[in-house]
């Protein structure tokens, strides 16, 4: 708004209000006591458009648009930890139960057993938030000693850790509820409710699902994957853990809260290298473009997976001259995902 109040039309301005026999040349008594004045002001005009931004919603960052979002009861999201399970045997491969509060590490991450599951199967969690910790590997080695212990493994991520929320998620979270108001448990209330429990990327909510009053939920992790039994177990537990007007539905209502299921995308091509980079780097990379693109669309309007922008992915991928014979889950055309369905990284073979 105030991008043209530059130093130089504000000294111009300035020395126009001079009389004209007065002498305003650079160098003058009257030129030089009026430059360092128009050279503040144009700093002045400068701030006062930066603040502006600061104001809005839409282009307010850091501090200042936590300020605005918290004007809505809406604060930003702390650093979360992971919640792992492990599986441990003894020295002669059977389950094993191993102390609460044991510790264990994989690569520079270090875990701490939390609750017993069942007989050899427990709940980690990671001694550090964010999402360095949700774990791809499976070997544990334990910090301290535990007598008879043979091997520890993870067995899946239970609840992905998060880092600490970026600006631009806690701003469409803020244009979400402020374009999308909830009112007396309408579909924006019960995906507001189940975005608030930790390891929650997204929900999809079918009202009248299975008649009058029932209302199903549908969720994705942090990840944007199927949610694990525990985030499920979380979030029914927040929204209606009787369906007896407890939790945050309103009385009269039957939640049903699910996992999203998964719709794997498997990638088969032949590949003309341009002998710049090994097939295992182009894999890797190609798998990490394509996780990328299905993280996006999930539950997305239009969430089916495009078998040209697969195509275009891993001609982008650095190290591929050229490709042949693609085929995205066995066929040439787009796949179908439905609704309360994500589609997930598969196989991919590239030769």
């Amino acid at each position: 708004m105030y991008e043209s109040q530059t130093y130089e039309l504000i000294l111009h301005r300035m020395l126009d209000r001079v009389p004209t026999e007065v002498d305003k040349r650079e160098g003058s008594i009257i030129y030089d006591a009026l430059a360092p004045a128009a050279l503040e002001l144009s700093i002045a005009y400068a701030s006062l458009d930066i603040n502006l931004n600061l104001g809005s919603g839409q282009t307010a960052t850091g501090s200042y648009l936590d300020l605005r979002t918290m004007d809505y009861g809406i604060t930003r999201r702390e650093a979360t930890k992971a919640v792992h399970e492990g599986i441990f045997l003894n020295t002669v491969g059977s389950l094993f139960d191993i102390p609460i509060g044991s510790r264990f590490a994989s690569g520079s991450v270090t875990l701490m057993v939390s609750s017993r599951l069942s007989l050899g199967h427990f709940e980690l969690t990671a001694e550090m938030p964010g999402s360095e910790a949700n774990l791809t590997t499976n070997t544990l080695l334990p910090i301290d000693y535990i007598t008879n212990l043979g091997t520890a493994q993870l067995g899946g991520l239970l609840v992905p850790g998060t880092d600490i929320e970026s600006d631009d998620k806690l701003r469409e979270r803020y244009l979400q509820t402020v374009r999308t108001p909830s009112t007396s448990g309408n579909k924006a209330d019960y995906r507001k409710w189940a975005l608030e429990v930790n390891g929650i990327g997204d929900a999809a909510v079918l009202p009248l699902w299975n008649g009058p009053g029932t209302v199903k939920v549908i969720l994705l992790d942090a990840n944007k994957l199927p949610a694990s039994s525990t985030l499920v177990d979380d979030v029914q537990a927040y929204i209606a853990p009787t369906n007896a007007g407890e939790g945050k539905a309103p009385i009269g209502a039957t939640v049903n809260v699910v996992s999203a299921v998964g719709i794997s995308i498997n990638v088969t091509a032949a590949l003309i290298m341009d002998g710049t980079r090994t097939a295992g780097e182009i894999i890797n990379d190609f798998k990490a473009s394509l996780t990328a693109y299905l993280k996006s669309i999930a539950y997305a309007i239009d969430p089916s997976v495009k078998y040209v922008r697969v195509g275009s992915l891993l001609l982008d991928t650095d190290g591929v001259k050229d490709y042949s014979g693609l085929l995205v889950n066995g066929g040439s055309s787009n796949v179908t995902v439905a609704s309360g369905s994500v589609a997930v990284l598969g196989k991919v073979s590239l030769s």
